[in-house]
């Protein structure tokens, strides 16, 4: 796992922007394959997509033996879970409505996407943490794709812009 602090800073730079493009990507050309890669309403699980992707091609440009690859499409999954528990507590059991919060959470987890791979990567010469990691990527991948087109009812698929305010979301 050894690549240059440059590249990954230049790497970290291009995957949160290319977070931030995406965000309004679907308001911006509305089609059924912009919707599998941006946000379609403001819910907690589309934010996901923030960090999804961008990490996603940073775990096959950067990954390029087993044990690197495995460790950051690891990361991701993790920084996934991540955005969705802290999202759920912070916006529906406190309430929390801040903007700013909302923008550091993505930096810091976009941020953690690309540090975890260097805490996991001894995990990668494990061969159960090898053939998991393509595998259950691959179903986070199915669960964007199908929520993106049919989200079921619940409190993460919840589009915040059509209630007033978080506290009318019933916990």
């Amino acid at each position: 796992m050894k690549t240059s602090t440059k590249n990954m800073i230049i790497a970290f730079v291009i995957a949160a922007a290319a977070g931030v493009l995406i965000h309004n990507l679907y308001r911006w050309l509305p089609i059924p394959l912009t919707a599998v890669f941006a946000p379609v309403v403001e819910s907690l699980w589309e934010h996901v997509k923030l960090l999804f992707y961008p990490l996603l091609a940073v775990a096959f440009v950067f990954g390029r033996d087993k044990e690197s690859r495995a460790a950051r499409l690891w990361s991701d999954l993790i920084v996934c879970a991540a955005l969705l528990i802290i999202s759920y507590i912070y916006h529906v059991l406190l309430h929390g409505e801040n903007f700013i919060f909302d923008i550091a959470l993505y930096v810091a987890l976009m941020a953690a996407g690309f540090l975890l791979p260097r805490l996991l990567w001894p995990l990668g010469e494990r061969s159960w943490f090898q053939k998991a990691a393509l595998p259950l990527t691959a179903l986070v991948w199915a669960l964007i794709f199908w929520f993106s087109f049919f989200p079921p009812d619940g409190l993460l698929f919840v589009d915040m812009e059509t209630v007033r305010t978080f506290f009318t979301i019933p916990v």
